[in-house]
């Protein structure tokens, strides 16, 4: 095979994008919209109480690292999405909050009915 001395055109350099803050928005995003589901459904909440937590919770841990993630490439790409990454982290923690609120809530709800039932006896 024989080369030619010219070159082929190469595709123009798309714009770098800052993925990992935007991964980090969008899992805030899905665990901010079940404390939604949560509030404007409570039949299903109540029903389906600990997939929404385990969820919530779920998309607090990988908004946190994503959002780390985020903050570092920002940094590299001149502050692209640097603000996007942090609301992501801020938000991400504030989720794991809830979550575990949610779950020494429900724990408590046992123990109170547990109290309760034995006192009846």
């Amino acid at each position: 095979m024989a080369t030619s001395g010219t070159q082929q055109p190469t595709a123009p350099i798309a714009q770098a994008r800052n993925t990992p803050a935007r991964v980090s928005i969008g899992a805030v995003v899905a665990g901010v919209s079940l404390i939604a589901g949560m509030v404007m459904t409570p039949m299903f909440w109540l029903l389906y109480g600990g997939w929404y937590t385990l969820f919530m919770f779920l998309c607090g841990v990988v908004a946190i690292p994503a959002g780390h993630l985020g903050r570092r490439r920002g940094k590299r790409l001149g502050g692209q999405d640097r603000g996007v990454a942090l609301v992501g982290i801020l938000t991400g923690w504030l989720l794991i909050f809830i979550s575990l609120l949610l779950v020494l809530a429900y724990f408590g709800l046992i123990a109170g009915l547990a109290l309760l039932a034995d006192s009846a006896k």
